[in-house]
Order: C-alpha cells, then sequence, then structure tokens
C-alpha cells in the first residue's frame, strides 16, 4: 500500500539547547511511533553530509520523518505533544511534505513507503538514502565518501543536502532537495563519482541495510534555511510558507 503523505520535520535548536534535544531524543521515538494515523517515524540527528563521523554531527538541527495514514492525520502533528515540544523547542522549523515516487530497499527490516507507483513530477524532488554499515566496511565506506560528497556540493540543480542519522555511527544517510527529476538522475546516474561508488557497493558489502527512496516535493511549510536552502525562491505552490 503506497501511503497518502509522508512528512519531514526539521528543527533548528539554540545551542544552549542541546541537552534538552538529546533527551527528547532518547524519550520520544515511541511517543512518536504511537500518534494516531503514524505508519512509520523516525526521529533523526543531522550533519552537514560531508562525512558520517561524529565530527559530522550538527547538534543545532534536528529532524523527523514521519508515514501517515493521511492528510488528515499528518495535519494533527504540531498540535501533538511531540510536535509541541520540538516547537517549544527550536528557534525555526520547516516542515517538507512529499509524495513517495520511489522506493528500494528497507529500514529497519521495514519498506516504509509502501510501493510507490512513480509518476512525471514538474517540480521539485527529494532523495533520501539510508544505510546501516558492516563494522567490518565502514573504515572503507569513510574513505570514500568525500570525493561524493564533494561533487553533490557543486552539482547542478541542488537546492539542499544534509546528512541523517539515527546514532553517531553506523546508521545513517542523505537528504538532497533538487530542482527537477533531470538534475537528480543527472547526479545520481552520469557524475563519475557517484557512478564509481554505486558500482563498489555491491563488491564492498559496505551495507547490512539500505534504501534509497524519491519524492516529489508536494509543499515546504516554514523557514527553508533550516534546510540549507541554497536556491531563489521557487513558486507559492511548492513553497507556500515563504510567500
Amino acid at each position: 500500500m503506497t501511503p497518502d503523505l509522508v512528512t519531514l520535520h526539521v528543527w533548528r535548536i539554540p545551542r544552549t539547547a542541546v541537552p534538552r534535544a538529546l533527551a527528547r531524543m532518547a524519550a520520544h521515538p515511541a511517543r512518536l511511533r504511537r500518534l494516531p494515523g503514524v505508519r512509520f517515524a523516525k526521529l533523526l540527528g543531522t550533519g552537514t553530509g560531508t562525512g558520517f563521523g561524529p565530527g559530522d554531527a550538527d547538534l543545532t538541527r534536528w529532524a523527523a520523518l514521519v508515514v501517515w495514514d493521511s492528510p488528515a492525520a499528518a495535519a494533527g502533528f504540531d498540535a501533538s505533544p511531540v510536535g509541541r515540544s520540538w516547537a517549544r523547542l527550536a528557534r525555526a522549523g520547516v516542515r517538507v511534505e512529499l509524495r513517495p515516487l520511489t522506493s528500494r530497499g528497507e529500514w529497519s527490516g521495514r519498506r516504509p513507503f509502501g510501493e510507490p507507483s512513480g509518476g512525471r513530477v514538474a517540480g521539485p524532488v527529494l532523495a533520501l538514502t539510508r544505510a546501516r554499515l558492516r563494522a567490518r566496511r565502514a573504515a572503507t565506506f569513510w574513505r570514500a565518501v568525500p570525493p561524493v560528497a564533494t561533487a553533490l556540493h557543486a552539482a547542478p540543480g541542488l537546492l539542499a543536502r544534509f546528512g541523517v542519522g539515527e546514532a553517531p555511527l553506523g546508521w545513517q544517510g542523505t537528504v538532497s532537495v533538487w530542482r527537477d527529476t533531470a538534475d537528480l538522475v543527472a547526479f545520481a546516474y552520469r557524475h563519475p563519482e557517484h557512478r564509481t561508488a554505486i558500482t563498489r557497493t555491491p563488491t564492498e558489502g559496505w551495507y547490512a541495510e539500505e534504501l534509497f527512496a524519491r519524492f516529489a516535493v508536494v509543499d515546504v511549510v516554514g523557514d527553508r534555511a533550516v534546510l540549507g536552502w541554497a536556491a531563489p525562491e521557487s513558486s507559492p505552490e511548492t513553497a507556500r510558507g515563504n510567500a
């Protein structure tokens, strides 16, 4: 079954609030999963996306990825105890509403985004990668990251990117937002550094579990600077919160 809506919530907090954010990361995952209408949910730390070690972590930015039964259920997040708690802590926040287009792989043994039917999209798309590293292969993976991260930073059509993770080491991923599908595909399959990494993945055996998903960006509500958005304002249809 394809989920009706996926939301990505991202909060920027003051550095003085980091201890309280860490406490929420311990207490809130189960509470988030128990919210009405939630099918799948993860609370995530974030990083710059240039590496995947503790030195890449951004302790002033935190995120939640939630798969909902319906838009009506998703609309209740801000008023939920979890949503209100993070809003009180944050100095800025943004919600990205997403429609799954493709999804391959598993996350915590599940296929969280169902079996999306794809389709053509006019407008921004978001790519999510997530992996659980094999400990004995982690060193070779980390050595392979810098060239890809450098290439990603300069990729045409990239609107925003950052790392995400469930733990400081070994459970990580990336979020990237692109101007359109063509720009994402050009980087993913034609850029030499990224193609090399894709080719090495099956032979190196880096991952114990991996997932790649692509989404249409339905709306961006709030302060897109929290995402590191580096492009001019897009149309009101895709950025209602910045109109």
